[in-house]
This record gives structure tokens, sequence and C-alpha cells, in this order.
């Protein structure tokens, strides 16, 4: 056991065997969704988000490790390392505590104190410290020289030194700390001629708010408007607490020498100790409001990746449009183009019949199922003229997010996909396949622009990539994957595979032909033992000759399986969806030291609704017909919506309207509302009234309360 296991145990309160072994299952390239699904008896039964937690903080204090050897190092080659200090150094762990050790010993650029040593008045500040009786000045006249002017001269640079030694004191910075995480307050003022050009952050003008009740998402409001020119940030504790601290510590009595000191202590606290905590404590609270706002981002995309998929069903894809027209795409069951033309059923053309032709006639040939409508310009009214005509059979009608489907139609992705079509046709084709399987399509997009979360080109962004690939990588393995038709993009997220690897599969599927069993994946070039232990338990390979190659059955517990039906003189096919027999199985005459209560209870789950879809169905929302344009809104409403995004404050609920209306938090719900989740989800139906339209600033204000 190292101290590093003992305290990622502590700060998470975590059975410190766990700790372990799942530190060791990370160092053997094991990742989080293969820990957190095959490997419940060594860690414990830990979820994602703390095998997650455990990953991050280990690369934390391993770093932390490594920054404590170099500052070892280098204090050692100055010759002051005393076994004191190199035992302080040892024990920390805390990188703030680790810096302030380090301090003194930091090579320095040319500060006021080192300008004074060099002069030689440290002995003039060691002399003014001992603070005994006599004169100063008398004293620090036997330190003239060329370079001292006089005894004025000499009592400055002394006290330049002794600042420095405060500011260097772990115990003044300690101080000052404690009092800035209790007292210190954010404020803001609007940089001078800057009102008109920054009104947006006109609620920040004149703004003060203690810092450890600042909200992440006004911070970070707060932080884009000084960072854009037109606020001016300052973070500040009570000076004079600060003080009446720091000083009777340092001058300790009541000569002149004394006095020499305590200016010394409030320049130091002024000119140095001040704005380096200000520094810390700004990066710390951005660093809250960050983790704040990518919780937020995170919690938002794993809803829209696991948003309810049609399925396999033929979709006319349509991306609509006044005078451009709207675009029809005609999709397979596995989203593959059939057709594609354009109608112009809105002004300024007004095709309205020879559009109304075209769509019935479409649908019927390509014996459409469903169709999905983009929801961006033109969409009620697209919405309106298609569920107005008479097809043949049912056909249901969805109005899909059409966020980042721009970005997707211009990438190199989907130029690689489709290179003989333009980005209009990509972006219907890309709006017609997230009907049918969402995760599919928006693993292609780069997160950021999928349109959910608050300021994410505020945050610290190699954070939020890393969250969000974890979130996209959670989401996939959650779900899993058809082997054979899954896309190079799916494959990439899939557990121990990575871009080389998904290009492998997809090469081999193309070579020769759909897999006809999870073992063929060990025919791919490149993909070794262990990266077939960590991905063939999340990919599937529907009609496969083992019924198992089809479910979430890892195949090192296939003998399990093959045990179970044995016994009951069954076949594995038998077995699998038999919920009678599968309750008669006794899971303790199957227990080994790998597999125990919690693998073998997934396993019969999973033999009881194999390759279960963990997603929700999918379901249609009729906007109010009365609703089009933001002027049709009246306070006192009570009208349909779908929530769009969720962010710290509330969140924003399309009513059929160009304009999203805002739920504030205090709005949700008849109950304190800590966190929005508690109440709303990403794409959820709800009823909300309208409370106020300001039409000047487009903005609309909602209600779930009493709805």
């Amino acid at each position: 056991m190292s101290v590093i296991h003992a305290l990622i145990s502590k700060q998470l309160n975590l059975p410190l065997k766990s700790v372990i072994n799942t530190v060791q299952l990370l160092e053997e390239g094991a990742t989080i969704p293969f820990i957190s699904r095959y490997r419940k008896e060594a860690t414990g039964e830990m979820d994602e988000v703390q095998i997650a937690d455990i990953k991050e903080i280990n690369e934390k204090l391993l770093e932390l490790e490594k920054r404590k050897n170099f500052v070892l190092k280098t204090i050692s080659e100055q010759e002051k390392l005393t076994p004191e200090l190199e035992s302080k150094i040892t024990g920390c762990w805390d990188s703030t505590v680790l810096e302030d050790l380090y301090l003194p010993f930091r090579p320095k650029r040319q500060t006021r104190a080192e300008i004074a040593r060099k002069k030689g008045l440290e002995e003039l500040a060691r002399w003014l410290m001992s603070q005994q009786q006599g004169s100063p000045e008398a004293k620090a006249a036997q330190f003239i020289t060329d370079a001292v002017a006089d005894s004025e001269d000499a009592l400055k640079g002394a006290r330049d030194i002794i600042a420095e030694w405060v500011n260097e004191d772990v115990q003044a910075r300690q101080i000052v700390r404690t009092i800035f995480a209790r007292e210190a307050v954010i404020s803001a003022k609007v940089v001078k001629g800057k009102e008109a050009d920054g009104e947006k952050y006109a609620d920040y003008f004149d703004f003060s708010a203690p810092l450890s009740k600042c909200p992440s998402h006004r911070l970070l409001a707060i932080r884009r408007g000084e960072k854009e020119g037109f606020l001016r940030v300052s973070i500040s504790p009570d000076d004079e607490k600060c003080l009446d601290r720091l000083v009777p510590r340092y001058a300790t009595n009541d000569t002149k020498a004394a006095d020499h000191v305590e200016d010394a202590v409030t320049d130091a606290y002024k000119r140095l100790l001040k704005p380096s905590i200000e520094t810390e404590f700004a990066n710390l609270s951005k660093e809250k409001a960050d983790e704040a706002a990518i919780a937020v981002f995170v919690e938002n995309l794993r809803q829209l990746l696991l948003s309810p998929p049609l399925g396999q069903k033929r979709i006319l894809g349509i991306d609509p449009g006044y005078r451009t027209g709207c675009k029809l795409v005609c999709l397979d069951e596995q989203g593959n183009m059939l057709h594609n033309e354009t109608i112009y059923p809105h002004p300024p053309q007004k095709e309205f019949t020879k559009s109304a032709a075209k769509v019935i006639q479409i649908v019927s040939t390509y014996k459409i199922d469903a169709i999905a409508i983009g929801n961006g310009t033109a969409s009620r009214e697209t919405e309106r003229f298609i569920t107005n005509l008479r097809y043949e059979k049912e056909v249901k009608v969805f109005v899909v997010s059409e966020n980042g489907a721009s970005v997707y139609s211009a990438s190199k992705i989907a130029r690689d996909e489709f290179p003989e079509y333009d980005v209009t046709v990509r972006g219907a084709i890309s709006i017609g396949r997230r009907l049918s399987d969402p995760l599919a399509e928006l693993v292609k997009i780069d997160p950021k622009s999928i349109g959910v979360g608050q300021y994410q080109h505020d945050v610290d962004q190699a954070k939020l990539k890393r969250s969000l690939d974890q979130t996209v990588e959670s989401c996939v393995n959650l779900v899993g994957v058809n082997l054979n038709t899954a896309s190079k993009h799916l494959l990439t997220y899939v557990s121990g595979l990575g871009e080389s690897l998904a290009q492998n599969i997809v090469n081999w599927r193309t070579e020769n032909g759909p897999f006809r069993s999870r073992r063929e994946l060990k025919k791919v070039p490149r993909l070794g033992e262990k990266a077939f232990e960590q991905c063939a338990g999340f990919l599937r390979v529907p009609d496969a000759g083992n019924p198992l190659d089809n479910s979430a059955v890892h195949p090192e517990s296939y003998a399990i399986v093959e045990r179970m039906a044995k016994e009951l003189k069954c076949s594995m096919n038998e077995l699998i969806g038999n919920k009678t027999l599968i309750d008669t199985i006794d899971i303790n005459r199957y227990k080994t030291a790998e597999a125990g209560t919690a693998t073998l209870t997934d396993i019969l789950l999973e033999l009881e609704k194999p390759g279960r879809d963990p997603r929700s169905k999918v379901e249609t929302l009729e906007f109010d017909p009365n609703i089009h344009v933001i002027t049709d809104l009246k306070e006192g409403m009570i009208l349909p919506g779908i929530v769009t995004n969720i962010t710290n404050f509330g969140c924003f609920v399309d009513v059929g309207i160009k304009e999203n209306g805002l739920v504030h938090i205090s709005e949700l719900a008849d109950r304190y509302v800590s966190n929005p989740t508690e109440v709303v989800s990403l794409h959820q139906h709800v009823n909300v009234r309208v409370v106020s339209v300001d039409l000047e600033r487009k903005r609309v204000q909602l209600s779930m309360r009493n709805v």
C-alpha cells in the first residue's frame, strides 16, 4: 500500500482495498467503462464516477510527487535542505503548501529585496527584526556606501528584505489565505467609456458579492466581461483584519526598530502577499466555476446522447428553409441515403401544391415510416405543412434538434461519408439519422458544437475535452455497439479501441464481410488480447452462432453460462430470454474469485433481456397551434414545450417560437431547488406558464410552478 492509495481512500471515503485494485487495473490499461462493468468484485461495485475520481486524484498526486522530488533536488543543490525542511516537503500532499515551502528557495528575478541584499543590507534587516533598543538611523549609517546614499536609503532596503521574508513565511501566507477564504469579496466595475459596448454585462457594472457565495455562472460571466475588456475585477478581504493578524506576529515590542518592522509588514501585505493570494483565489474560484459549468455540460451531453432512438426505420429527413427551400433526404433502415431533392413550399416561391405532391410521392415510393424535421429556420411552418398532408399509411412526424448539424455537414467526416453532396444535403442526412439513433450520429460532432451547457468557451478547454470525451465513451459503452454497422467514429469510443483500431475493424469488415462472432475480432490487425478483453463485452454481433455474442455478457464468462445451460439440460438459445428457467438458477453454485454475486447477478439480468437498450422510447410533442412568433405570447398562457438546455440557473424551453424561454431555477417547482436537474432533463416534455415577454430584448420568462 502506498501513501497515495491511502490519501485517495480517505479523500473519497472509499475502501482502501477497492482503491488499490482500481488503481492497479487502470495502470494495467483497463478503461473506466470496462472496470465499472466487468470488475465489480475488485472495485467493490464502484460506478464510473467513482472510478474516474480515483483516476483523476491518482494522476494529480503522482504529479505532486514529481514536483516534490524537483523541489527537494533544487533546495539540495543550493545546500539549504535541512532534515526538518526535508521532512515537511516529503510529508506534504497539498500543492499550495508545497509551493509556500519552496518559495524562499525559488530562483528569484531582480526583486527590491534582492537588490538590497546585493547592497549588503541583510544584516541591517536582521537588526531591525531583533527590535532591540537603539536608533535605527544610527545603525543604518554604518551601511552607507557608494551604492547606499544615506540612512533612509539603507532602512528602505532593509524593509524591502523584511517584506520578502514576511511574504515567504508559510504561516503569514496561511493567515491571509484563511481570511480570504472566509471573507473575500469579488467586485466588478465597468471600464470607463465601455458602458455602451459592454451593455450585456450591465448587471456587473457595479457589482460585489462574497466570493464564497458567487454562483459559477455569475463568476464565469464576470471573468468573460473582464477578458473582453468591459469590466475591472478584484478579489479582496478586509485589509485591516489581515494587518491586525499579521503585524503583531512580527512587530513584538515598542521600540523604534519595531516601527520599521510594522511598516515592512504593511508593505509586504499590500505589495506582495495580497496580490499573490488574490491571484491564487482568482484561479481557485475560476477552477471551481469551471468544474460546476463542466458538470452541467457533462450531464446535458449525457442526456442528449442517451436521447430515445426511433430505431431502424425508413426516415425522411428535412432541413427546413425559406428562400433556399427544404432539403429532403430519404434514409433506409441502416441510415443509408436512398434519395434527395429540394422543395419550396414557403415564401418567396410558395410552390405549395407541387411540394405537397412531391412529399406524398416520396413517402409512398420509399416506404417512409417517420419524418424528422430540423428545429431551425422555418421549422414550425414546415411541420404544419408536413402534418397537414394525407399519406397512405400512418407516418409519425418529429421535430429534431439540429444543433451542430451545420458543423457536421462541413466537417471532414461528412465529406468522407458523402463527397458528392453539398453541406445542405449532409445536414438533412444528419437530422434524419439523429431521429433513428442520436448517439451514433452525435458522436461525429465536437460536443462543444452541440449547443448544450453554459460558458463552454470560457472554461478550461483541456478539462472540458477530457470530461466530454469520457462522457461520450461512457454513453457508447452503456448502450453497446453493433460491430457490423457501427461507423469508425462510433467504434473509436468503444472501450479499448481508439481511432487506429476502429479504422482497422472497418477495413477488415470491408475486405471480409460482416463479423460472424466476437472471436473474429482477434483477426483484426493489431487488435491483441488486451484490446479484445477491453472491447468485446461492449460490441454486439447480431445473428452470431453464439447468442451471447449479441449480449453484454463478456466472453470471459461464456463458460459460466454454458455450465448453467448444461446443468439445466437446455441449449443456450432455450435459456436466453426464459425468465422461468433463469429464476431457478442458484448463483452461489457458480461463484469464483473473479465472478462473485455482482458479476453473476449482471449475467442473469442480461440473459433475461439480452442486448436491452437502456434508452427510453421516443415521443412526439405538439406545440400550441396558435403560437408561431414571440408576439403571439401573452402573460399567463399555459403552453407545452420541450427542454432544450439546462444551466445552473434554470433551463431553456422551446414553446414553438424562434426564441427559447427561460425557466429560472426559482420557477422550476413549488419548493426550493438547488440543482435544475432535480426537476428537469434534456428533451423532457413540460408545460410552462408565460411570466413575461420582453419584445425589445426578445426574452421570454417562463414558470413551471403551479402548472
